[in-house]
């Protein structure tokens, strides 16, 4: 046989090569013929041992029997894949589906590296339905048909059907229309046996047969199939199985190298009973019978398609619905504890709730199944948790289970713990490190941690989710990243173990990529090696980490704008399950139209499941994200930058054409902004700064350009008001300098003083020849527009020309004066506001 060796393989082998004694251990939990507490012989192991030979054992979770052990914990410890950090829309999520004949009821079970005759070795998933038939797949690909297909017909009599609902008077509430396989199979893997239960319609009779198919082959072992039939005494009196009103709706238990059977009723319907049957794994005879209704109807173990639960003695636990009660005899709404002694199966223990007729008047079935908690410390280490419809929580110690108390009003105060209405079950319990979860419906998911063998109230952490849906699920590594998967509705649901946090839904999905087909009534997922198996109404689908196009060089590559890159790009493309090389995939570069340029954007893959391109960066500098997509595959992604080409130009780039009063800071700063050929901005070029020694001073000088390429300083003018046109420069070395345009305003007006005209003389009467000018300026002697002043002549009774006025940018202050009518000599008086001092001038009038 002839296997592949990849990188997940390794992983696999790797972890798998680190924790073989912790492995096997599990193994002897997991695989129901090794309980705990037994010798396990060496020929037990060396078998499983064989069954395995010749393929590499890669896997790390056989799912052998339902949830995963005897004991109905419902936990996977060994998932390695599976993380918190990886289960979320955009890595995981639906990775194939594979057709079926009829619903799939009863959840996947699985198989590592499983050699299959004439098709090498795989990792087999194993569904049955209710159309009669059982199928091997491939766990990890979409591409590979059915391994084997096994119709149960094949070993009935000719005209044998599935048996119409109708016919078992259905009350409707599965939706299902016709019954074959109902229950989950559970496979001997020592033995590479998989054993089930389906009923036929023979002949207007329904019919039950036990049978026993080679995992590798589909094939019937051991003389099979058994035709189920059963009767059972008490005090004289037989009650005989009916094929007609009953259903194997509990998953099959292997324990005690036995396998064990449970029946209850089609929706309540006449003379059903609850049974189990006891049936010899090798020889398929059947070694046991026992019925909670002897005499009597219902009492249906039905427990939602949870399996019989068996504790590490071999004792088995189930649970029964409502019906007619007597206590030690027919035991309705009640937790029953099996033995198996030689041939027999008998009562050896039981509980029954002190509310049980209320609890059969009202429909309030214990429906869940029974979980069975590893040895606890304080006084009581065999413990089981159960409940039901109404939503009590029992703890019971498995040593003496506590039986009916006719005298307790309000509570069962003979048993470990009960909660009232603490959960509405919809799925039993889940254990996982010292923690056990309930997923109820219309309530928060809650986590009770366990102390001394009870739970601690109230429960360490509660979801916002306020449906848990049916049968639950974790994955974990040991003790660490916890998942907790469930069905809600048709959508799959992940929540941090640890947070009950929302991970991930199958709704969440763009465009309804993940969604989950119509489902069967009370259909769960289950997990192994980074897969989740959900069966439907019409096919087994697959949920996983999606494949990635992994990136194997080129990325993290500097190189300046518009250059090739000088390593090109590669992916390669390997299908994460299968770890199958696809030859010929198409890849697609892309930037997202950033502008550079792929030679070419489309590649093949080659045979070694590889794809590579040259890349040619854009103009512009920057981080560029590059993608290489291809269907069905996460993006590879490459980070590339793209660096300025050589410095060619410095622009004036802002801070131009402001104006600023003398000694007084421009508003905004001046910046230069150094530039290669596509207009990228370069850092660290040395830009120098100078006002052609007009006096004025920079925050600093010389300036380094920063990342932008962007040179900025700060300008203070010097005392001297008027335009800096072409006086502010920066320059660089190897650029061409660049000119600011600024303009420097006088301060605040401190001084007036006489310009022109003073000292004129004139007839009565008469303008004088030349105007009257003053002139006002700051303290630094810079003249200041705009400025009132009004001119005065005390008196003496001339005119201006204009007064007050106000000075220009130039000429300052400017009137004609014509003389009064009366000769003598005039002072007149110029005054700015707010300007302490005067400007004189005096004049005769001749």
């Amino acid at each position: 046989m002839q296997c592949s060796w990849n990188g997940r393989d390794a992983q696999r082998y790797e972890i798998m090569t680190e924790r073989t004694a912790a492995n096997w251990k599990a193994a002897l939990f997991i695989f129901p013929p090794f309980s705990e507490g037994r010798a396990t012989s060496l020929l037990s192991i060396l078998l499983l041992m064989l069954f395995f030979a010749g393929a590499p054992l890669l896997g790390q979770t056989p799912v052998t029997t339902w949830h995963y052990n005897n004991g109905r914990t419902s936990a996977n410890t060994s998932e390695v894949l599976l993380t918190p950090s990886n289960v979320n829309s955009r890595t995981f999520g639906k990775l194939f589906t594979q057709p079926v004949d009829g619903y799939i009821v009863g959840h996947p079970l699985y198989l590592p590296a499983v050699n299959i005759p004439g098709q090498g070795a795989h990792n087999v998933v194993y569904v049955a339905t209710v159309h009669d038939s059982v199928y091997a797949f491939d766990a990890d690909s979409a591409s590979t048909p059915a391994l084997w297909m096994t119709s149960i017909f094949t070993y009935s009599p000719a005209g044998a059907t599935t048996v119409p609902a109708t016919v078992k008077k259905d009350a409707g509430t599965t939706g299902w229309t016709e019954l074959g396989i109902i229950s989950t199979p559970v496979i001997d893997p020592a033995t590479g046996t998989l054993y089930l239960v389906a009923e036929t319609y023979e002949n207007g009779k329904v019919v039950h047969r036990l049978h026993a198919l080679d995992v590798t082959t589909g094939l019937e072992k051991f003389g099979g199939p058994t035709t189920i039939t059963a009767t059972y005494t008490l005090n004289g009196k037989t009650t005989t199985f009916t094929d007609l009103y009953q259903m194997n709706r509990p998953a099959l238990l292997l324990a005690n190298s036995h396998i064990y059977i449970g029946f209850g009723s089609n929706s309540n319907n006449d003379y059903s009973q609850g049974w189990v049957l006891s049936y010899n794994a090798s020889t398929l005879q059947q070694e046991g019978a026992y019925t909670a209704e002897p005499g009597k109807t219902l009492a249906s173990i039905w427990e939602k398609g949870a399996g019989l639960s068996a504790d590490s003695l071999g004792n088995i636990y189930a649970q029964t619905g409502e019906g007619p009660f007597a206590a030690g005899t027919n035991l309705s709404s009640s937790v029953l504890k099996l033995s198996q002694s030689g041939t027999t199966l008998a009562l050896a223990d039981w509980f029954t709730p002190y509310n049980q007729q209320y609890l059969s008047a009202h429909d309030l079935d214990l429906d869940d199944g029974v979980l069975i908690l590893p040895d606890q410390p304080g006084p009581y280490p065999h413990e089981l948790i159960t409940g039901g419809k109404e939503g009590t929580i029992y703890v019971l110690n498995r040593d003496a289970m506590g039986q009916y108390c006719s005298t307790c009003t309000a509570g069962d105060t003979q048993i470990v713990q009960e909660l009232p209405l603490a959960a509405h079950f919809s799925g039993i319990p889940v254990y996982w490190n010292n923690t056990v979860y309930f997923t109820p419906g219309n309530q928060p998911i809650s986590a009770y941690n366990l102390s001394n063998g009870t739970l601690v109230v109230p429960p360490a952490v509660q979801s916002v989710v306020t449906d848990g849906g049916g049968h639950a699920i974790i994955t974990a590594n040991g003790n660490s990243n916890g998942i907790l998967w469930f069905v809600n509705g048709n959508s799959l649901w992940a929540m941090d173990a640890v947070t009950l946090n929302l991970l991930y839904t199958s709704n969440q999905a763009a465009k309804g990529r993940d969604t989950v087909p119509p489902l069967a009534h009370f259909a769960n997922p289950i997990a192994a090696d980074g897969n989740i198996f959900i069966g439907t109404q019409n096919s087994l689908v697959v949920y996983g980490l999606f494949p990635v196009l992994s990136v194997i060089a080129g990325s993290g590559q500097s190189s300046t704008v518009a250059s090739t890159l000088p390593v090109p790009l590669k992916v390669r493309a390997v299908e994460d399950y299968s770890q199958n090389v696809p030859v010929g995939l198409t890849v697609t570069f892309s930037d997202s139209g950033k502008g550079g340029t792929f030679n070419p954007s489309t590649v093949a893959t080659d045979q070694t499941g590889s794809a590579s391109t040259v890349y040619t960066l854009p103009t512009k500098s920057n981080s560029y994200t590059l993608t290489a997509s291809a269907p069905g595959f996460l993006a590879g992604v490459f980070t590339e930058t793209a660096v300025p080409g050589p410095a060619k130009t410095l622009l004036a780039w802002s801070g131009n054409n402001q104006s600023a009063s003398v000694t007084t800071q421009l508003p905004a700063p001046l910046v230069a902004r150094v530039e290669d050929s596509y207009g990228n901005g370069l850092p660290g070029v040395t830009v120098t700064y100078s006002d052609t020694g007009v006096g004025g001073t920079f925050s600093a000088n010389p300036v380094t350009s920063d990342s932008k390429g962007f040179a900025s300083v700060k300008y203070t003018t010097s005392t001297t008001a008027g335009a800096l046109h072409g006086k502010i420069t920066a320059t660089a070395a190897g650029l061409r300098g660049l000119i600011f345009f600024e303009t420097v305003t006088p301060g605040p007006a401190s001084n007036i003083a006489a310009v022109s005209g003073n000292g004129q003389s004139a007839p009565p009467q008469t303008q004088l020849a030349q105007p009257l000018v003053v002139k006002v300026t700051d303290k630094y002697g810079n003249a200041v527009s705009g400025i009132g002043v009004t001119f005065n002549d005390g008196g003496a009774g001339g005119t201006f020309s204009a007064n007050p006025i106000s000075t220009t940018p130039n000429a300052g202050a400017s009137v004609t004066y014509t003389t009064s009518a009366n000769a003598g000599s005039v002072t007149i008086r110029a005054t700015a506001a707010g300007v302490s001092t005067q400007a004189s001038f005096t004049l005769t009038v001749q």
